[in-house]
């Protein structure tokens, strides 16, 4: 079972509450989320503007999944085209040249 997903407005929330002062252990104890939670949504939105720099913003973790699923499509993508020349090669008894394309 995975982790349970807080709605954007709910974290944006506990937020603002965090930045007027209450603390993370209030906030904790009153809501439901586990206190290193809500430190670590803190942490992420002093990233997303700047304030922080010790790791990826939002956008940057959304592109590096973005791209990382490409590149596994691609990996795929790459192997079928590898089978599928073996096979045209074994059917026409020719073997093109290396570094041919």
């Amino acid at each position: 079972m995975g982790r349970k997903k807080y709605p954007a407005e709910f974290r944006a929330k506990l937020i603002e509450l965090h930045r007027a002062g209450r603390t993370v252990a209030e906030l904790a104890q009153e809501f439901e989320p586990h206190a290193t939670t809500i430190t670590g949504w803190i942490a992420q939105a002093e990233r997303d503007s700047g304030a922080r720099n010790d790791g990826l913003t939002s956008d940057e973790k959304a592109e590096l999944r973005r791209l990382r699923r490409e590149v596994k499509q691609l990996k795929v993508e790459r192997e079928i085209l590898a089978k599928a020349t073996a096979w045209f090669a074994r059917e026409t008894d020719s073997i093109p040249p290396k570094g041919s394309n």
